[in-house]
């Protein structure tokens, strides 16, 4: 049985905001309420119309299917983490007096550029409605990224750091948790679905 224009025209935009296995299977689910729908109305235009109604338009399916995105849950966790680890850190770095390493102002500027550039990618991609592959793009981005920063943070605290001091176990533990996390977190954020 030919499917409706409607129910074409619906699929073509949701294959350009959603994976092709999820698309797959909502055009399955989707062709067979158009069909039911055809059998009770026994009018092509109406049923396409009931189905795409009892499915969702594509705006509303895309964006569920994007609230339960596992790269979503990701972006939500690492954007919540965001202050603890400000805070440990900072408690860190104020504890051994930070500001008299020997670090050049432009490394200082293109850390803090790049975390707050990350904090912008994850706030993006939780407010994301409509591009799916492009928000878990930016998941996996902010991901690795910070996994750079911390580990970065982590070499200049060995490195600079004069002694060893209570708050630094705290901050080190964090870092070494959250990149530890991030990397487990990384094959869901990148499966397909």
């Amino acid at each position: 049985m030919a499917v409706h224009r409607l129910i074409s025209a619906e699929l073509d935009v949701l294959a350009q905001w959603l994976p092709p296995q999820a698309v797959e299977e909502l055009a399955d689910g989707l062709t067979e309420a158009y069909e039911q729908h055809l059998q009770e109305l026994d009018d092509p235009e109406a049923a396409a119309r009931a189905a795409i109604t009892e499915f969702g338009d594509a705006d509303t399916v895309t964006a569920a299917f994007i609230r339960q995105a596992p790269w979503r849950r990701a972006a939500q966790t690492l954007l919540a983490t965001g202050p603890i680890m400000g805070a440990v850190w900072g408690t860190t770095l104020v504890a051994v007096q930070a500001w008299t390493w020997s670090l050049p102002s432009p490394a200082k500027i293109l850390y803090g550029t790049a975390l707050a550039a990350i904090a912008c990618l994850l706030l993006h991609v939780i407010r994301e409605r409509r591009a799916y592959r492009r928000a878990r793009a930016y998941t996996v981005g902010a991901a690795v990224g910070l996994i750079v920063l911390d580990g970065l943070t982590l070499a200049a605290l060995a490195l600079l750091a004069p002694a060893p001091i209570w708050p630094m176990a705290v901050a080190v533990a964090a870092s070494l948790g959250r990149i530890l996390l991030t990397i487990r977190t990384l094959p869901v954020v990148l499966s397909p679905t």
